[in-house]
């Protein structure tokens, strides 16, 4: 059942979407393939606002863990099995692998660079702005995300990095 704010491109079978088809949410993810009785169900790929995508089997709505593929937005693709990057021994970015460190000083903080200017008193929580006071995540285009519970908003005061001014 398509929910408001979303559209369904595709194949259709007694009303309902069935076959091959293109399932577009209101914050701009998109998923790209087979369904089945109103649900993802087949081969089929979510792609993201931000350039990212998963690929997966998915049956029933829900996807098997052991055909997913997740693909960053700079290309990296995480694999369940040896994941290389960003283990206890080696906390660097993938960036910093591929093109080496910055000189002692000139911390990379972000897999983007240079990273995103953070609102004075919002935070970055990897993806999109975080607004503490009315508990929104915004994309980094400044459109809504999501509401955050509490568990979240405590998650984010705690790890992530502030958007502050210079005298702070």
């Amino acid at each position: 059942m398509e929910h408001i704010g979303s559209s369904y491109e595709g194949d259709r079978k007694n009303g309902r979407m069935e076959g091959k088809g293109e399932y577009s949410f209101p914050t701009g993810t998109k998923y790209v393939g087979e369904m089945r009785d109103g649900t993802f169900h087949g081969k089929g790929t979510l792609f993201f606002p931000n350039g990212a995508k998963y690929e997966a089997e998915w049956e029933n709505g829900i996807a098997k863990r052991e055909t997913e593929k997740y693909t960053f937005s700079d290309g990296l693709e995480y694999e369940n099995e040896e994941w290389p990057y960003c283990d206890v021994l080696d906390r660097r970015f993938y960036k910093e692998i591929c093109h080496g460190l910055k000189p002692a000083g000139r911390s990379q903080l972000t897999n983007e660079e240079p990273p995103k200017a953070i609102p004075l008193g919002w935070y970055d929580c990897g993806d999109g702005f975080y607004n503490p006071k009315n508990r929104v995540v915004y994309d980094y285009e400044r459109e809504f995300l999501r509401n955050a519970d509490d568990e979240e908003h405590e998650w984010i005061m705690t790890n992530c990095r502030k958007g502050v001014s210079d005298y702070e």
